[in-house]
């Protein structure tokens, strides 16, 4: 009997393989970190056969660590970092250039040369996504034309393109695939048909010869050729935050969740009919379970949430790991007035303004390094503040009938105390997170459980579902609502810095 079902969450600062149990529980987890590469100012890429090798590394330390062998996993699922993208030979398999990670803004210009007359929303009926350095087709062009022969080989059918996934599931199984759920982030698939665009493609410059095909997320899609889970099948596939979805269970129109990465991401399931946005979200699939129909998902992505406690640990050095933010935020009252708006990479959802840069505003010499660390937190509860603010209107347009009741919360940040408490103030409902945080890795265990039936059915991962503990909002209206006006005007300052 095999006992497990194990996901691979290849992350943008991490690889990592959790092994689940049949309720959903870890039985067993990996990890490894990789470099985040930063060539130039605004650019940031990940080095893909470092991805790949700490994926293979962390498939047999898990397997080792708890006592395990291929012979206990039904099937493994990947779930992963999603815009981020890679191009390699088909013959050797080696990249021809960097991953370009979804952080990346080399594509601004670009951006604005593919929008022409029309703008951003070019594309956005037939994709549900505004044209954006966000999203992996822009990418792509940018590898075409800047390394030497790449679009001579692309062609000539002898390069293949994918979103991180495709690279590694390339690696397991030798096949070049993907699912609707990433193929949904490139701006080059028709979120109806659930098929690449050939004229989007076309006025991309993009050959189709170097698309992967485009798979639902939950089915066999090879069985693994070596390594320590060789034999084993492949059958879940799910973009990062498509699979925390499906973690957390929302899996009925007007269910959503907030995760708390390297960014911020809340989907709120609209269904099986895409809903397009009039308040800055994208339109996305959610999820397609083999041959059901698809499930899509209003999105509101923000980009700089978790790395910003990354960026105050190793670029200002104001604190030594991340977990001491809490500690140090808690050593004052407020934010002294201080607000931070890190628009490193611009600003994403509700706002898409790629113009913006960072700012901090507020200083006066009272403000200390505490004041800075509990405004680096805040930050994060007001950009989903905004998030959530979009997704109400947007409900409330398409008739959903969603009031926001509560807020189903997973990510690394869900452990800060301090946060969870001040997003329940400023949102004023309760924030609930689950006894197993790890939903993205779950989601993608569950996509690949099914496939196989480890699962009989998505009322056994409704049922999995626990709450581990809910904050209740204390925050008076007035308080709330100053701060989220001055919160306003820190971000107005971040406009038109970039030219």
């Amino acid at each position: 009997m095999r006992r497990y079902v194990a996901a691979i969450d290849q992350g943008t600062t991490s690889s990592r393989c959790i092994v689940f149990d049949h309720s959903g529980s870890v039985a067993g987890v990996a990890q490894r970190e990789h470099e985040q590469l930063f060539p130039r100012r605004g650019w940031v890429e990940h080095d893909p056969e470092t991805l790949w090798r700490n994926t293979e590394s962390v498939l047999g330390e898990v397997l080792d660590d708890n006592g395990l062998s291929a012979a206990d996993i039904a099937a493994v699922g990947v779930t992963n970092q999603r815009e981020t993208t890679v191009v390699w030979d088909r013959e050797t398999g080696e990249p021809i250039h960097n991953a370009i990670v979804w952080q990346d803004t080399r594509t601004a210009e670009l951006c604005r040369e593919l929008g022409g007359e029309v703008g951003p929303d070019r594309y956005a009926d037939r994709t549900g996504l505004p044209l954006s350095t966000y999203f992996a087709g822009p990418k792509l062009r940018w590898i075409l034309d800047h390394v030497d022969g790449a679009r001579r080989r692309a062609e000539a059918g002898e390069l293949c393109f994918g979103t991180v996934d495709s690279w590694i599931l390339w690696q397991l199984t030798g096949e070049h695939v993907t699912d609707v759920t990433n193929a949904s982030r490139t701006m080059l698939m028709d979120l109806r048909t659930l098929q690449w665009d050939s004229s989007i493609c076309d006025e991309f410059g993009v050959p189709a010869a170097i698309l992967p095909e485009i798979r639902s997320s939950a089915e066999v899609y090879a069985e693994i050729g070596a390594g320590p889970l060789a034999g084993v099948p492949v059958a879940g596939i799910l973009g990062d935050q498509q699979a925390a979805t499906f973690g957390q269970a929302c899996l009925e129109p007007g269910e959503a969740k907030n995760t708390y990465g390297t960014g911020n991401f809340m989907l709120l399931n609209t269904g099986t009919t895409p809903i397009k946005s009039e308040h800055g979200l994208l339109t996305t699939v959610c999820y397609r379970l083999g041959e059901q129909d698809a499930v899509y998902a209003l999105e509101g992505s923000i980009a700089v949430t978790g790395s910003l406690v990354q960026w105050l640990r190793d670029n200002l050095g104001i604190i030594s790991s991340a977990d001491e933010i809490e500690e140090l935020a808690r050593s004052v009252d407020d934010n002294g007035g201080a607000y931070f708006v890190p628009a490193f990479s611009g600003l994403f959802a509700p706002r898409w303004r790629p113009d913006a840069r960072g700012v901090i505003a507020g200083l006066t010499r009272f403000v200390n390094k505490g004041h800075l660390a509990r405004a680096g937190l805040e930050a994060t509860a007001f950009q989903t503040r905004e998030v959530a603010d979009a997704m109400r209107a947007d409900a409330d347009a398409a008739n959903l009938g969603l009031e926001l009741t509560t807020l189903k919360v997973d990510g690394g940040m869900v452990r800060n105390e301090l946060l969870m408490q001040f997003q329940s103030d400023i949102l004023d409902v309760p924030v609930v997170r689950p006894v197993v945080t790890e939903t993205t890795a779950l989601g993608a265990a569950y996509a690949a459980g099914l496939a196989v039936d480890f699962w009989s059915g998505t009322d056994e991962i409704r049922a999995n579902w626990a709450e581990d503990k809910t904050w209740e909002p204390t925050m008076s209206a007035d308080e709330r609502e100053q701060l989220y006006a001055d919160w306003n005007k820190a971000v107005e300052r971040t406009y038109d810095w970039v030219d």
